[in-house]
């Protein structure tokens, strides 16, 4: 069972950028596809983007195409979450997640993610 903690998150002005990080432990991390997802106050959680085991393909949902980018460094067991032009809207605590290789992970289902990290809090304000 792999083990994930994201970190990176934050308080920062719209506009601004953060990166945030998800480590994984226990586990052959480059045999899994990822996922970052979110969950505003109020709101059910939603996929924002999502990585192939080797990192050729990703997935992002439209709201932060452009402006999100998913990135996997398979030696150090870590996915990144690269987030510029923020807004509130991007407010919310945002998670990383595993998926199969063989299941349809770019669809950004929650039921092809198996463990999921606790979350780290993005708060964008001025």
């Amino acid at each position: 069972q792999v083990q994930l903690v994201e970190s990176g998150g934050g308080l920062v002005q719209p506009g601004g950028s953060l990166r945030l990080s998800c480590a994984a432990s226990g586990g052959t991390f480059s045999r899994y596809c990822m996922g970052w997802f979110r969950q505003a106050p109020g709101k059910e959680r939603e996929f924002v983007a999502g990585i192939s085991m080797g990192g050729a393909d990703t997935a992002y949902t439209v709201s932060v195409e452009g402006r999100f980018t998913i990135s996997r460094d398979n030696a150090k067991n870590t996915v990144y979450l690269q987030m510029n032009s923020l807004k509130p809207e991007d407010t919310a605590v945002y998670y990383c997640a595993t998926a199969s290789p063989y299941s349809d992970w770019f669809r950004g289902r929650e039921r092809d993610f198996g463990s999921w990290g606790q979350g780290t809090q993005v708060t964008v304000s001025s």
